[in-house]
């Protein structure tokens, strides 16, 4: 496996759906991947990162922004209020936007700064207690308090369960995105990301089945 068998796959699953592999957006996600494996995937011509962590994406990112043009990243994990200054600074597109007091002052950053990453809202489509994301329930009053305080909310984001068929949860998030008119549908990973363009994804995040298992790359 590879960027090349992953791009033909998302190709061919576009295909099938009967939808343009064009409107599918990879995200190879680097977290607490080797610098090695990183740059060889940038040498190959990629530039759309995620990352799970504020703290590893600023001792990661800045050497290789000097080096490539062009690179676009995205925060896909969970953000703490008190890192969000240093997240809008370092990533075109938040993925985890999930509690009103992080639109809040994502609200107050973008004013301060004239601009905004691109945001997402991260829904926890199977109520998982453990897990990062806001309530079904919620996902409506978020994305209207993120239009009402102007922030550039471009979707919602979705993590299913591991022990569950993601298809009901992408199709859930997939509807509730246009009950909200969003665009956006970023889901889908290295075990699923087909199932999920079958569904709509516009977004998909793929990690290991890119730079290969992160515990081998850990140990």
């Amino acid at each position: 496996m590879g960027l090349s068998d992953i791009r033909q796959r998302i190709a061919s699953a576009a295909k099938a759906a009967g939808r343009d592999a064009d409107e599918i957006t990879l995200i190879a996600v680097s977290k607490v991947q080797p610098a090695e494996r990183v740059e060889a995937v940038l040498a190959e011509g990629h530039r759309i990162y995620g990352e799970n962590r504020v703290q590893e994406a600023q001792s990661r990112w800045p050497h290789f922004l000097e080096r490539w043009p062009g690179i676009a990243l995205h925060l896909i994990g969970p953000l703490q209020t008190n890192k969000a200054r240093a997240a809008v600074g370092l990533f075109g597109a938040i993925h985890s936007v999930d509690r009103m007091r992080l639109v809040e002052t994502l609200a107050r950053l973008a004013d301060e700064r004239g601009t905004s990453p691109d945001l997402f809202v991260q829904v926890n489509t199977g109520q998982e207690p453990q897990k990062a994301g806001c309530l079904p329930a919620e996902a409506d009053g978020l994305v209207e308090a993120c239009r009402r305080l102007g922030l550039p909310i471009r979707g919602l984001m979705c993590i299913p369960p591991e022990a569950e068929d993601p298809e009901p949860h992408f199709r859930a998030l997939a509807g509730m995105a246009v009950r909200n008119g969003l665009a956006g549908l970023s889901m889908g990973m290295s075990g699923d990301f087909e199932t999920a363009i079958a569904c709509g994804a516009t977004h998909v995040r793929v990690g290991s089945a890119i730079f290969g298992a992160r515990k081998a790359a850990a140990g």
